[in-house]
């Protein structure tokens, strides 16, 4: 199921957006981050590793809000959302998540007009 979507145009799109970007041949866990990133409109470099995780489940919990799984319930004074799950996300092996994850980053990059 991953390697269908890998190699989807939609999929080659957001890759391709991205290196462009930061010449950097992205994998799912770092576009997560990316969007954390623009999520928190942050431009800074240098991350701990706490908060690099905390960007990543920004990514995965924006994006997955896009299908009804997580709605931001809160922010806190620091700009950073808090999301409470909506509906149960089924258990999926490792390779299914990672293709529902680049799904949603498929959709998320639409819906910003990121690509067409």
């Amino acid at each position: 199921m991953t390697e269908s979507i890998t190699n989807s145009s939609d999929w080659i799109k957001v890759t391709d957006f991205i290196k462009a970007r930061f010449e950097k041949e992205p994998d799912v866990r770092g576009i997560l981050f990316i969007i954390g990133l623009r999520e928190m409109g942050f431009n800074k470099t240098k991350f701990t590793k706490e908060q690099k995780q905390d960007l990543m489940n920004l990514g995965a919990c924006t994006v997955l809000s896009l299908s009804g799984y997580f709605r931001i319930s809160s922010v806190d004074i620091e700009g950073w959302p808090s999301f409470e799950q909506i509906l149960p996300i089924p258990a999926y092996s490792n390779a299914d998540q990672e293709t529902i994850l680049m799904e949603h980053i498929i959709k998320y990059f639409k819906q910003q007009g990121l690509i067409i």
